[in-house]
């Protein structure tokens, strides 16, 4: 197989849900310039608009969708629409995620109230884990079933390194759902080998992107968080495009069950370096 075969993934048809914007329209962007047909999940529909035109012009095969993934008949409505139109799903990205706001401590290692567990808003716990946990699970089956129709698959579901570790900045119902896809993704691998459906997970660490209020596009928070990378910067969301395409394409053939992180080296910070800043005041995750 040559090098351009390895990471061909042309003509194939994939969804990407969640790929309006920030690393879900990273995902659909790189997919489209390799030739596959492309249909974007997205509840926001001026955003799925505009990507699709964005995304669409030359010869690229890009269309969108505008679907809630908490939302499981819909979900399966539009599964079906994609695997009508395409004939079959072959890559689908589990990508719909949102933030969960503040944690029990404030960046400078304050601690707020607001976030502790004995007053967190039950219906936000109850909104955080549907759309970052249970619509992973949606999609997951949804794609399993069309995808043992047609000889298999890749699945790539976006978790998180949050799933790797505790931190108190972080809404409390977050780190559970990052956890859970982890661990969904490998229980899924575990099960759908043998349909020559590969599941495998993306965990980010701080990209600059919408989540979180946008805060890694201020300057104060890219250079807080900078300073807990290896590689000292946060990360632009095109440098997500190589990883995804490897996993989408047959480079990737005996790889499942993998939970690949991508952050620059945040991860090897000294745990007691977590609270060791003093960002703006965003009242958000940058967590992906």
């Amino acid at each position: 197989m040559s090098l351009q075969e390895m990471f061909d993934v042309s003509d194939r048809s994939a969804i990407v849900t969640g790929g309006a914007s920030g690393l879900g329209r990273a995902y659909a962007e790189v997919l489209a310039e390799g030739g596959a047909r492309v249909c974007i999940f997205d509840l926001n529909q001026d955003e799925l608009d505009r990507t699709v035109g964005e995304l669409s012009r030359g010869n690229a095969d890009v269309w969108g969708l505008q679907v809630d993934v908490t939302d499981r008949p819909a979900l399966s409505i539009a599964f079906d629409q994609v695997a009508e139109r395409h004939g079959r799903i072959d890559v689908v990205f589990a990508n719909a995620g949102i933030d969960a706001g503040p944690g029990f401590l404030t960046p400078d290692g304050d601690r707020n109230p607001d976030g502790e567990i004995d007053n967190l808003n039950d219906s936000h716990w109850d909104k955080v884990i549907a759309t970052n946990l249970t619509s992973v699970y949606n999609t997951i089956k949804l794609a399993a079933r069309h995808m043992k129709r047609t000889g298999g698959g890749r699945i790539i579901a976006t978790s998180s390194i949050a799933a790797l570790y505790n931190d108190g900045i972080v809404g409390t119902p977050y780190m559970p759902a990052k956890a859970g896809v982890a661990h969904l993704v490998r229980q899924a691998a575990m099960e759908l080998g043998r349909h020559n459906i590969l599941v495998n997970a993306i965990a980010p660490g701080p990209f600059i992107t919408n989540i979180a209020g946008g805060r890694m596009r201020f300057e104060e928070d890219r250079k807080a968080f900078s300073m807990w990378s290896a590689l000292g910067r946060v990360a632009e969301v095109s440098e997500i495009k190589g990883l995804a395409l490897y996993l989408a394409s047959p480079a990737s053939s005996y790889v499942t069950g993998s939970h690949i992180v991508i952050d620059g080296g945040l991860v090897l910070r000294p745990a007691e370096d977590a609270i060791q800043f003093t960002p703006r005041a965003a009242g958000g995750s940058a967590t992906v």
